[in-house]
């Protein structure tokens, strides 16, 4: 009787092919959209994926001005942040944030579902949140990524 030995197969830099994708934030749903946008850059949607490799692609966000928070979030939901000062703590509602910077809703999103440490820094860094329908990564030709 013979054993069969079956290894598995890692992913690492050199066999990693990253693509660059775009999403219209249009009408969209904040949480939602941004669970997949945290999947596709962790690269869970490879069939090669690997935890500790970085296989996710780029991901182009624009009309992010144009999403959506469910229920009464958009009045309710607060975005806070700290000054580095005793009591400076800020708070602003999800409503204000998204007249002054309304790309700040879908990062912060997407920083929350990455993972806390290096790599996940790394694959923060390949997300880029845009106003408008305009982007400057034409050169890299990316592929509309639907839902």
């Amino acid at each position: 009787m013979s054993k069969l030995h079956f290894t598995t197969k890692h992913a690492n830099e050199a066999t990693v092919k990253h693509n660059w994708y775009v999403v219209d934030g249009t009408n969209q749903t904040v949480g939602r959209m941004c669970a997949r946008i945290a999947a596709v850059l962790r690269g869970k949607n490879k069939a090669y994926y690997t935890p500790h490799v970085d296989c996710g692609d780029f991901i182009i966000v624009t009309n992010c001005e144009k999403v959506k928070l469910s229920g009464n979030k958009m009045d309710e939901k607060l975005y806070d942040h700290y000054t580095g000062y005793p009591g400076g703590r800020k708070e602003e509602v999800a409503k204000d944030l998204q007249k002054r910077r309304p790309e700040v809703l879908i990062e912060r999103a997407v920083k929350g579902m990455l993972p806390k440490n290096r790599l996940g820094r790394q694959m923060y860094k390949k997300l880029f949140v845009y106003q408008g329908a305009d982007h400057p990564h034409g050169a890299q030709q990316p592929k509309e990524l639907k839902f």
